[in-house]
């Protein structure tokens, strides 16, 4: 872990009149529902499986789908799209099809071999583990809403450590605070081509006809996912709040870092993902790469197109 920050913050040595929670440390103690982030789990899952490849069709009309009783909806009716047009335009209904080929147990054991559900071994105190219920459990329409993020629920961190499973070849790498003299080798949960093909749908999330072309910086490629999800106020969903994720990396085919943003009721203009959480993926992204010393592998012109896709909630 390179960096971990929150706002509002506050100065260590003046802590007289705070709270513990003003004091926490949100990316790693607090859980949220994650949203369309997690949608590349899920096809990533499906991938391996050998049912789906990023050209297979998805029909998404009429822009909405029954699930037992329950409708789930996109913003647009974008009719028939690929696997990998799904997370392009991070469509719900196409992630629900695409979990309807697989077994709960097919989707509990993916999203808990990338850390979902367990407790990040790190050393810092009040790590959570999040919220994944046994596969058992699950009805028809939570297999379908885990499969496009709600219904369970992860920490900032866990989030982020996700998604090394697409930087790192397919392999999950283990977090932590202290830098190692020999990088982690890993678990093997992807092969390097679903890793791979996953990487390239989610430089097109980030791309022109996107959810997330906000994400895009100059000089250096990147892939991500935005997600927008409502806020839960007790056993309820808030009206009128929400959650903006973003989760990506760069540079795409050789990945040097993976960035997570999330803002917590967003307020000001717009409450997406792509909108709110991915400019400062962007900025993150950047000045990271700058820092480090990273050649840039794209021409330096700015890619951000202005008028990127809405979320769907």
């Amino acid at each position: 872990l390179l960096a971990l920050a929150n706002f509002p913050s506050y100065v260590p040595d003046k802590r007289k009149n705070l709270t513990g929670e003003q004091l926490r440390n949100r990316a790693i103690t607090d859980v949220f529902e994650p949203g369309s982030t997690m949608k590349p789990i899920t096809v990533g899952i499906a991938l391996e499986t050998g049912k789906f490849k990023p050209e297979t069709p998805i029909d998404t009309s009429p822009g909405r789908i029954n699930v037992t009783g329950s409708t789930i909806s996109d913003t647009h009716n974008y009719g028939l799209l690929t696997v990998a047009g799904v997370i392009q335009k991070s469509s719900n209904v196409g992630t629900t099809k695409i979990s309807q080929s697989l077994t709960a147990q097919q989707m509990w054991e993916g999203f808990s071999a990338v850390g979902f559900g367990q407790k990040p071994q790190i050393s810092f105190p009040g790590a959570a583990s999040g919220r994944l219920r046994p596969y058992k459990t699950w009805r028809p329409v939570e297999q379908a809403t885990m499969s496009y993020g709600y219904g369970l629920s992860a920490s900032l961190l866990q989030m982020t450590r996700s998604y090394t499973v697409f930087a790192n070849d397919g392999r999950v790498i283990p977090a932590t605070m202290l830098k190692r003299a020999e990088p982690p080798v890993g678990v093997p949960i992807f092969s390097e081509r679903t890793a791979n093909q996953v990487r390239q749908m989610l430089a097109l999330a980030a791309g022109p006809g996107g959810t997330g072309q906000k994400a895009q910086t100059v000089g250096y490629s990147v892939g991500g996912k935005s997600g927008t999800a409502r806020k839960q106020v007790g056993k309820n969903y808030a009206s009128g709040k929400y959650r903006a994720w973003f989760t990506g990396l760069a540079p795409v085919d050789r990945p040097r870092v993976i960035v997570s943003v999330m803002v917590d009721e967003p307020s000001v203009g717009s409450i997406y993902g792509g909108t709110v959480a991915a400019p400062v993926f962007s900025e993150v992204v950047q000045q990271t790469l700058r820092l480090m010393g990273v050649q840039p592998d794209v021409a330096v012109v700015p890619q951000i197109v202005a008028n990127p896709v809405e979320e769907s909630l």
